[in-house]
């Protein structure tokens, strides 16, 4: 299979969204998108990186660099609505896609690429543990406000 990955663009957002929409059955609406779009391309630490195939979107993440003053935590990245749309996983295309998430971070001097992920993602799980990322003991803590 033959993918093309790329950062997203403005006229990319009704695919990503509708991918987004289709895995995480999230209900997110084009305007709010482009709002949130318009301000993280402002922001060069926000990457929405894509996966294209025969004019489709069918791969996503977000990567989001987080740069602190600290030594032993230095530079790391979160990923978060890693997804491969339904019909063409199980080839590869996320580790493909992780291959080159890796390399964006090590070009911006990353020490550590972390993964937030639902529970109920089993079979992302699987790949991502493959891939060389390893669940930690500690937990992921969210408040609503």
């Amino acid at each position: 299979m033959e993918v093309t990955f790329r950062e997203a663009r403005m006229e990319d957002l009704e695919g990503l969204i509708g991918l987004c929409n289709e895995c995480f059955s999230e209900n997110t609406s084009i305007e709010y998108a482009k709002e949130v779009f318009l301000q993280s391309q402002k922001d060069p630490n926000t990457i929405y990186l894509i996966g294209i195939m025969e004019g489709k979107i069918i791969a996503h993440t977000r990567i989001s660099i987080i740069r602190t003053m600290f030594s032993d935590m230095n530079t790391f990245s979160i990923l978060n609505h890693v997804c491969v749309k339904p019909e063409y996983r199980r080839h590869n295309l996320a580790t493909k896609m992780l291959e080159i998430v890796e390399q964006i971070c090590l070009d911006q001097g990353c020490k550590a690429m972390k993964l937030w992920s639902n529970n109920i993602r089993v079979p992302a799980h699987k790949c991502y543990k493959k891939f060389g990322f390893v669940l930690e003991e500690a937990g992921f803590f969210s408040k609503k406000i």
